[in-house]
């Protein structure tokens, strides 16, 4: 009997006429002889709402206490979906990350996970035809419940198509990966196929259509991707192995990233010691930060980075904790800037692909502060006001 994954996007699953449509395509779909995982988000803004519930209560929540917090978004999900495919006559089973034997490692909201207990799988599916799994979540050694970070969900669901080795289908509300957003630049084109190096890419560098760490399982373990909007007859699109794509695009994409914020960093003096207690700070806060400049001299230094904005909570504490001992320290964060991005795989083979990026942006007096490169991608740091306007005419100039 052929098994797969599904996972369901909180768009998705946002309201109850939503879940008892999906119940019925699910339906169909066991009907077909299949053994169903579906794996579910939050409904709607629910994760959002809980988040603004906690700032109206406290500004410096416990990690543990949030992650506790958070968890009841899928678990709602997970109860509704089984309630309406209970009423269909479709035997369902929902368990939380805990009940799923998704053990996790690192901390409480940012963990990654350690292993998945396939055999509870396998036992259900003697009795039931349908596993609903609650995404983004799964426990510590201790006991204690964790979360995944932001697009949790896809991962737990690559993850667990992985363990179990059947295909991955990720379903929301996009028909597939498109060169660009298309709410930004409406003739985006949307491609049948693209490569694991190119998509981890794009969600790294914020395309935002999937978790960075759901295509980097999917690319360790060879298992390939389906992305399609929910409950579409339109054709979606496959994520698979590099050496599957016979034709590679010079550029496959333009990705915006908005949700980031930007760091500089000044300290009059020369000071291996104080970079290295940051880089280790950095660490331990399990922070990522990218397009790094450093600037040292006999008058000090001068570094600066770019990071998600959802960590400068935990960045400003990080700093405030080395002005303790580093009073000369001066840090400014700003978040006015936004990083614009050119990729594609036949960049190794293709020349003149950065000064067609140079040009386009010089031509339209856009600025841009700093540049970073990959051997498949360009990152420019502009200003946030011109980002939707540089990421169309990019769009335009590699004809995507």
């Amino acid at each position: 009997m052929k098994r797969s994954v599904l996972k369901f996007g909180g768009s998705s699953v946002a309201d109850f006429l939503k879940i008892k449509n999906i119940s019925e395509h699910l339906k169909d779909r066991i009907e077909q002889d299949e053994q169903l995982v579906v794996v579910v988000s939050a409904m709607g803004k629910t994760t959002d709402n809980l988040l603004q519930s906690v700032n109206e209560l406290t500004k410096r929540p416990n990690d543990k206490d949030l992650a506790m917090l958070l968890t009841t978004g899928e678990q709602q999900t997970i109860s509704f979906l089984s309630m309406a495919l209970n009423d269909l006559d479709v035997k369902a089973k929902p368990l939380t990350g805990y009940q799923a034997g998704i053990e996790t490692i690192g901390k409480h909201l940012k963990s990654k996970i350690s292993s998945i207990k396939t055999e509870v799988f396998n036992d259900l599916f003697e009795q039931h035809d349908i596993v609903i799994v609650a995404g983004f979540q799964g426990f510590n050694k201790e006991g204690e419940l964790t979360t995944l970070g932001r697009g949790g969900s896809d991962t737990t669901a690559v993850a667990i198509a992985s363990a179990l080795q059947c295909p991955c289908e990720i379903y929301t509300d996009v028909t597939g990966v498109f060169s660009t957003d298309p709410r930004i630049f409406p003739e985006a084109k949307r491609w049948d196929t693209v490569s694991f190096e190119e998509m981890m890419e794009m969600a790294a560098l914020g395309a935002g259509v999937l978790e960075t760490r759901s295509v980097e399982l999917a690319n360790n373990n060879n298992i390939p991707i389906y992305l399609a909007k929910t409950l579409s007859t339109e054709k979606g699109t496959w994520i698979v192995p590099n050496d599957q794509i016979l034709e590679r695009k010079a550029v496959t994409g333009v990705a915006l990233d908005k949700e980031m914020a930007h760091v500089t960093i000044t300290f009059p003096h020369e000071s291996q010691d104080f970079l290295k207690q940051l880089f280790v700070k950095l660490e331990e806060a399990e922070i990522n930060i990218d397009m790094i400049s450093h600037i040292q001299n006999q008058d000090g230094l001068q570094l600066s980075f770019t990071f998600k904005e959802s960590d400068e909570r935990d960045l400003t504490g990080l700093f405030d904790s080395l002005k303790a001992d580093y009073p000369d320290l001066y840090v400014k964060i700003e978040t006015t800037y936004c990083k614009v991005s050119v990729i594609g795989a036949g960049m190794r083979d293709m020349t003149g692909i950065a000064s067609k990026i140079f040009k386009t942006l010089l031509d339209a007096s856009i600025p841009f502060y700093q540049v970073t490169t990959s051997e498949i991608s360009v990152s420019y740091v502009i200003d946030v006001e011109n980002g939707e306007s540089a990421t169309r005419l990019l769009c335009q100039t590699f004809n995507l």
